[in-house]
């Protein structure tokens, strides 16, 4: 988000660059030109070249490709290496902690991911301007409650980009998981195209053991995407899971294999294949069945929760219960921790029983479900997206169970732990159902209004 004016120093010379660049294009670009391109009003392009406010890094990315600015010089104008480190840390999104209570050690830190997310971009920036100018960057555009076009219009046209260090690349896939797991999918479906397109970049450009884990990588990140993209349903589901199973087939490994594999069987799920979905993600857990480490053992679990779920859909509930009895089991002899970090779904008990709740909702015995989430701790769920996943399952479950003033208190828990998963499509449709029910709930409609559900 842009850093306004009660936090922001000032910029004279980021201002003046940007000036600079309206001046030098034929004819001359007005402000209210360069506001239309990038998505914000006139007002804000003036405060910018005012110096008070500072936008974030993917816009400046889209101000410097409209204006043929290099794009390191213009995020180094705005972000100078001389700037007090009180300021730093209010820029860095500190938030309501006071500069007396960062200590040196976090302003340092958060500087030090600051400067590489910048390097990262600025390296892979040989974007056309078609890509950055082609995408709103307000968050008042409506466009923006639904991430789905934007990564759509980036997997079918990924940005030009150069070869990165496999450091930067795990780094910038280390934050976009932390992004994805904290439900921050407008900020995620930006930086998704620069990360996928070098990925591709620097897997092609090396070879032997560094383009295995590049390409190993790359398939982590498309696997990602794909996670994105079925949360919007789209059919992009479909060309990131096939992209992730080229690179994980690349790469030799059982662990983003195992991932891409579960990715394409989401999107057959979506396309009513069904039983398909199911036969592949058992074959393939069956190839990992011999392998004792527990990255094979938590992709293994992760295909059974996934196969367990797929096979719900065709009502064949012994096969579905079964397999989240099996990975339940595997579950119970793995060790978590950040070994395990490129795993989206992990095979502890409480997310064991939350795909047991899931099967009872599609199996449509929601009275079944019932005694699962009284026996949930929603609070061991490890991130936001998990939670609000368990609340969106509750509020299914409570829904068809005809409890309106229930359904509605999950769905208020689903915006309190992420609120971007109240905007997805399935969440809204809920929330919509609630609208016209004869049930009176205060606060319905404000909360139909501000996740997009009341149009």
């Amino acid at each position: 988000m842009s850093v306004p004016a009660a936090h922001a120093p000032s910029h004279p010379d980021l201002g003046a660059l940007i000036r600079g660049g309206r001046g030098a294009r034929r004819p001359k670009m007005t402000q209210s030109q360069l506001a239309a391109i990038v998505g914000y009003s006139t007002s804000w392009v003036c405060r910018v070249e005012a110096g008070e406010i500072i936008p974030p890094d993917e816009t400046l990315l889209r101000i410097a490709a409209a204006l043929d600015i290099p794009p390191d010089e213009l995020i180094t104008a705005a972000h100078p290496p001389e700037r007090d480190p009180a300021q730093t840390a209010q820029s860095l999104g500190c938030g309501g902690i006071t500069t007396a209570t960062v200590t040196t050690g976090t302003i340092e830190s958060q500087q030090e991911d600051t400067v590489r997310r910048r390097g990262f971009l600025t390296k892979a920036a040989g974007i056309s301007a078609a890509i950055l100018t082609s995408t709103p960057a307000t968050a008042a555009d409506r466009r923006l409650a639904d991430p789905g076009p934007r990564l759509e219009t980036a997997l079918f046209n990924l940005p030009a980009t150069e070869p990165v260090s496999l450091r930067q690349l795990e780094q910038a896939l280390h934050r976009a998981r932390a992004d994805f797991r904290h439900s921050r999918y407008h900020t995620l479906s930006s930086e998704l195209p620069l990360l996928l397109a070098a990925a591709d970049a620097t897997r092609h450009h090396l070879t032997g053991h560094a383009h295995e884990r590049a390409s190993a990588l790359a398939a982590y990140a498309y696997s990602l995407a794909g996670e994105l993209a079925s949360k919007q349903h789209s059919e992009a589901t479909w060309v990131a899971a096939d992209r992730a199973l080229t690179a994980a087939r690349a790469c030799g490994q059982p662990t983003p294999l195992g991932e891409a594999t579960r990715m394409l069987s989401i999107a057959m799920r979506r396309a009513g294949r069904h039983r398909q979905a199911a036969d592949l993600l058992t074959h393939t857990s069956r190839q990992l069945a011999d392998d004792p480490t527990d990255q094979a053992r938590a992709v293994r679990a992760a295909m059974l929760l996934t196969a367990g779920y797929t096979c719900a859909h065709y009502g064949d509930r012994t096969t579905a219960l079964n397999m989240v009895d099996e990975a339940q089991e595997i579950g119970r002899r793995i060790t978590y921790g950040p070994h395990l970090d490129n795993a989206t779904i992990q095979a502890t008990h409480a997310q064991c029983e939350s795909f047991r709740l899931s099967i009872f909702n599609k199996l449509g015995t929601p009275d079944e479900a019932v005694p699962v989430v009284t026996r949930i701790n929603p609070n061991t769920f490890p991130t936001a997206e998990r939670r609000a996943r368990f609340h969106t399952d509750a509020a299914r479950m409570w829904h068809q169970l005809g409890d309106h003033r229930q359904t509605f208190t999950s769905l208020r828990a689903v915006e309190r732990n992420a609120p971007e998963e109240a905007r997805r499509p399935s969440v809204k449709a809920l929330t919509a159902d609630l609208l016209y029910s004869p049930a009176t709930l205060p606060g319905l409609k404000e909360f139909a209004a501000r996740t997009g559900a009341l149009n």
